[in-house]
C-alpha cells in the first residue's frame, strides 16, 4: 500500500510530487522520498513523515522526477529501506508499490554479476535488473526486466540520460495516469492528482506505459500496443481518498481479497520458521486481544487440526498475571497494530519464561517485533477504519499458512493433505470476492436488524470464533448490543432473553456439526426470534427454517471462517450506516491500544 507519484511538465517537479505524496498521507506510510532529474538524479529520502523530508531538502531544480510514501514489507522503516532507489551508477531511478515475490533469487543472481546493494528491500533488485538490461532504451529494459519478476507491482522508473519521459508499469498494484495541459502525472491513487488534473486513464495489469509532456503510450510487456480511453473523474478530494467508498471501513472490506492474495505471496508454507524452532515444542499457547483474540481462538482449531498440538488461547491482559508452567511452550503473539501495550506485556513474559515467540502483525518494525524470536508480517497494507477488517482476514491466512507449517514440522500433514490446503489458500482471494458480489443481498438482511436492541450470533467449532467477532463488530459500529455465543449453549440461559424483537444470526456451513447446528436454528425460531442463517451455496434445509439466508461458496470447513467473516463485516457495516453512527471512528475506541 506504499504512494507512488511521477511527474513530467513544464514546472518544476519538487513541490508537485510533495504536494501529491501529501496527498495520500491518509494511506499510512513510514518512510517518504523523491529523485528528480537535474543534471544528476538528484535523490532524497527518509524514514518519517513527509514534512520532515520537506524541511531537509535543498533546492532541487528538474522538470520530471518520482515521489514515494512507504508502507514496510520488508526490511524495517529507515533511510536506507526508503524509497526511491537508484542503480549503481546513479543513473536510473525507481519506486515501487507491491511485492517482488521472486527478489531474493534476482538479488543472489545480480551479486554474483557485481551488483551493490544498499538495503533490504524487495524493490532494489529490481532496479539492478533494469540496469542490467539497460542499452540506451528505458522502456525497452524494464520490459525485459518485468518478464523475470514474480509478484505484484505498481512502478515508475526514469533514467538520467532520457529526461524526456517516465516508464511505468503494473502487475495487481493500482496505477492510474493524469493528464495535464503540457504535463503529465502518473501515480498509485487518484488522490494524488486532483489539484491537478480530473482527466484520467487506467493502467490495467502487464500494462507498460511511456509518459511524456505531451502524451502517454501503453503497450504489453510483451510489447503489443494498448488503446485506452481518458475518463473524467467527478469525485472530491474525500471520495479519493476513500476510493469513491462512503467509509474507509467499507474500502478495507472491498481490499479484502487483494489482502489476502498479498499475505499470500511466496509464503506457503513458510519454512524460514525452521531456522529457529526445529520442531521442539509440544504445546502452543496464542496470545492476543479484542478481533486478534478470535482470530487467535479459529488459529486454535487450525493449529490443533494441522500440527496434532495442543493450543491454549489466552487473552494478553490475562496471561501476565497468570502462574508461569513449566512446559516446552511455542507462543504466538497477534497484533494488528504491533504496538498492543497487554500484548507487548505478555511478549516479555513469555520470553522470561523461557519460551519461544512468534509474532503475527501488519507493520514493519513495530515494538513486537523486537520483542519476539520470529516475526509474520500480514501485508493487509494500512487500515484507516478503528474496526477490522482486512487485518483481521490477513491473520487468518497468516494462522493457515503458520498450521501448514507446524503441520510439516511435526510431520503430522501429509504431502497431499498439504496440496489441498495449499490449494484452498489460493482460493480464498476468489471466495471473499463472491461474497462481495453479494453485497446488495447482506444489505438488504442487514436492515432486517436496524431496529434491534440486543443480537446474538450463534456458531459452533471453528465458527464459534467467528460469532464472536461477528459480534464485536456489530457493537462496536452500531451501538446496538450483541453478544456471540456457541450455539449449544443457547439452552443453558441465553434462550431466555430472545423474543421476536431479537435477532439471531446463525452461522451454519454443513460440516460435522451441521445437524445440531439445524436444531439449535429451530430452537430459536420456535421462540419467535428473526433468524439471519449463513450458510454454503445449494442449501436447500437453512431456508426452511431462517426469515433470511446468506450465501457463501461451499470450502472445506476449516477455511470457512474466511468467507462468513466478510459477511458479518458487512452486515455490522450495513445496520451501521443505516443508523447513521460514525463508522470509521466509533466513540470511545481507538485503532492501537497502547495503554494498559
Amino acid at each position: 500500500m506504499c504512494g507512488i507519484v511521477g511527474y513530467i511538465g513544464e514546472n518544476e517537479a519538487a513541490p508537485i510530487l510533495l504536494r501529491a505524496l501529501k496527498r495520500l498521507e491518509y494511506r499510512g506510510y513510514d518512510s517518504a522520498g523523491l529523485v528528480v532529474v537535474d543534471n544528476d538524479l538528484a535523490c532524497y529520502k527518509d524514514k518519517g513523515m513527509i514534512d520532515a523530508l520537506e524541511q531537509n531538502l535543498p533546492k532541487i531544480s528538474g522538470k520530471i522526477g518520482l515521489g514515494h510514501t512507504r508502507w514496510a514489507t520488508h526490511g524495517k522503516p529507515s533511510k536506507e529501506n526508503a524509497h526511491p532507489f537508484l542503480d549503481c551508477k546513479g543513473k536510473i531511478g525507481i519506486i515501487h508499490n507491491g511485492i517482488i515475490e521472486n527478489h531474493l533469487e534476482l538479488r543472489s543472481q545480480l551479486i554474483k554479476e557485481g551488483h551493490k546493494f544498499t538495503s533490504e528491500t524487495d524493490t532494489e533488485a529490481l532496479v539492478h535488473l533494469i540496469e542490467k538490461h539497460y542499452n540506451g532504451n528505458l522502456e525497452k529494459a524494464v520490459k525485459e526486466s518485468l518478464k523475470q519478476v514474480h509478484g505484484s507491482y505498481a512502478i515508475a522508473v526514469i533514467h538520467k540520460d532520457e529526461n524526456d519521459n517516465i516508464v511505468a508499469a503494473r502487475c495487481e498494484s493500482p496505477l492510474v495516469i493524469g493528464i495535464g495541459s503540457k504535463e503529465n502525472f502518473i501515480a498509485s491513487d487518484i488522490a494524488a492528482l486532483l489539484d491537478y488534473t480530473n482527466k484520467v486513464a487506467y493502467v490495467m495489469d502487464n500494462e507498460v506505459v511511456k509518459l511524456t509532456r505531451n502524451g502517454f503510450e501503453i503497450s504489453t510487456v510483451q510489447g503489443e500496443p494498448v488503446s485506452r480511453n481518458v475518463e473524467t473523474i467527478s469525485w472530491s478530494m474525500e471520495d479519493a481518498e476513500k476510493g469513491g467508498y462512503e467509509h474507509y471501513m467499507l474500502k478495507e472490506i472491498f481490499e479484502q481479497p487483494m489482502a489476502i492474495h498479498n499475505s499470500l505471496l511466496g509464503r506457503i508454507p513458510d519454512l524460514t520458521i525452521n531456522e529457529f524452532m526445529n520442531g521442539k515444542f509440544t504445546t502452543i499457547r496464542i496470545i492476543a486481544c479484542g478481533t486478534s483474540y478470535h482470530a487467535g481462538l479459529i488459529g486454535k482449531y487450525i493449529f490443533e487440526n494441522f500440527s496434532k498440538v495442543p493450543v491454549v488461547v489466552e487473552m494478553g491482559s490475562e496471561y501476565r498475571y497468570s502462574e508461569p508452567i513449566h512446559e516446552n511452550t511455542l507462543v504466538v503473539l497477534i497484533t494488528q497494530s504491533g504496538e498492543t501495550a497487554d500484548t507487548l506485556a505478555a511478549a516479555r513474559e513469555a520470553k522470561r519464561r523461557g519460551n519461544m515467540t512468534i509474532a503475527i502483525t501488519n507493520v514493519v518494525g513495530s515494538s513486537i517485533t523486537r520483542e519476539v524470536d520470529y516475526t509474520f508480517y500480514t501485508r493487509a497494507g494500512p487500515e484507516i477504519g478503528v474496526a477490522a477488517t482486512k487485518t483481521f482476514i490477513t491473520q487468518l491466512v497468516a494462522l493457515y499458512i503458520l498450521g501448514i507449517t507446524f503441520g510439516l514440522i511435526k510431520r503430522t500433514l501429509e504431502y497431499d493433505k498439504i496440496r489441498e490446503h495449499t490449494s484452498t489458500l489460493r482460493k480464498l482471494p476468489r471466495y471473499a470476492q463472491s461474497v462481495l458480489d453479494e453485497a446488495e443481498h447482506i444489505k438488504k438482511c442487514a436492515l432486517t436488524m436496524v431496529d434491534a436492541t440486543d443480537v446474538f450470533y450463534i456458531g459452533r467449532n471453528i465458527n464459534y470464533p467467528t460469532a464472536l467477532e461477528g459480534a464485536l463488530k456489530f457493537k462496536e459500529i452500531s451501538y446496538i448490543h450483541a453478544e456471540g455465543y456457541p450455539a449449544g449453549e443457547l439452552k443453558h440461559g441465553p434462550l431466555a432473553l430472545l423474543t421476536p424483537q431479537t435477532p439471531v444470526v446463525a452461522i451454519a456451513p454443513k460440516d460435522h456439526t451441521y445437524d445440531k447446528l439445524l436444531g439449535n436454528i429451530s430452537e430459536v425460531s420456535a421462540r419467535g426470534s428473526p433468524v439471519i442463517a449463513i450458510g454454503y451455496q445449494d442449501d436447500t434445509e437453512l431456508s426452511k427454517l431462517a426469515d433470511n439466508v446468506i450465501y457463501v461458496p461451499e470450502v472445506p470447513p476449516l477455511f470457512s471462517p474466511v468467507p462468513i467473516s466478510v459477511v458479518v463485516q458487512l452486515l455490522a457495516y450495513y445496520v451501521a450506516r443505516e443508523r447513521k453512527c460514525s463508522i470509521d471512528k466509533p466513540r470511545h475506541l481507538a485503532k492501537s491500544v497502547t495503554v494498559e
